[in-house]
């Protein structure tokens, strides 16, 4: 039985009863993808790339709920951890449902991407993380429910972990702040 208070269900049932085909997963893709492709942490920016996938204009819980979801994001993407949390449903949903979701999770960030990262000459390994994520994003049917399937989910699941954070650091890292001078 899914657990209803995971917050990927808390976050669907808030799109969905507020009239937005989208998964959290896509959204959250999708921020994920203009975040590492250099579109900073602005709010607006971020309601406007989303709103295009919400397809109507987001009322205030669910722009707070996008807002609260980017500041996770640029918290995740700015420390020292190395790893980002995705937001796909939790391991007691049917690996099918999580496979698609992954899937919709890689279309978003594909798409968050490719809206901000325009021009950008980007590295061998850059190229190559986004190739991959082209990859994922054609997945979901090909997992079945077993425990290579599930293996196979977790082993994807963990490189969408740190991957993007080649491009983010590649990309959009903003510079080291010079160091301030001393007031002695």
């Amino acid at each position: 039985m899914p657990n209803t208070q995971s917050p990927y269900v808390a976050f669907a049932m808030l799109l969905s009863s507020n009239g937005h085909p989208v998964t959290p997963a896509e959204l959250h893709g999708l921020l994920i993808g203009r975040s590492c492709a250099g579109a900073g942490f602005d709010a607006e920016g971020w309601l406007a790339d989303a709103a295009q996938l919400l397809e109507t204009e987001p009322g205030d819980t669910v722009r707070n709920a996008l807002v609260g979801l980017q500041e996770m994001v640029k918290g995740e993407l700015t420390s020292d951890d190395m790893a980002i949390v995705l937001l796909l449903p939790s391991d007691d949903a049917a690996l099918g449902d999580r496979a698609t979701a992954l899937g919709q999770w890689c279309q978003g960030f594909i798409t968050g991407f490719g809206l901000n990262a325009g021009g950008k000459d980007l590295s061998s390994e850059a190229k190559e993380v986004l190739q991959d994520l082209v990859a994922i994003s054609q997945v979901q049917e090909a997992l079945e429910e077993s425990e290579d399937g599930e293996s196979d989910y977790m082993e994807v699941m963990e490189y969408l972990r740190v991957a993007p954070l080649l491009l983010f650091s590649e990309l959009a890292k903003p510079a080291a702040p010079a160091p301030k001078p001393s007031l002695h």
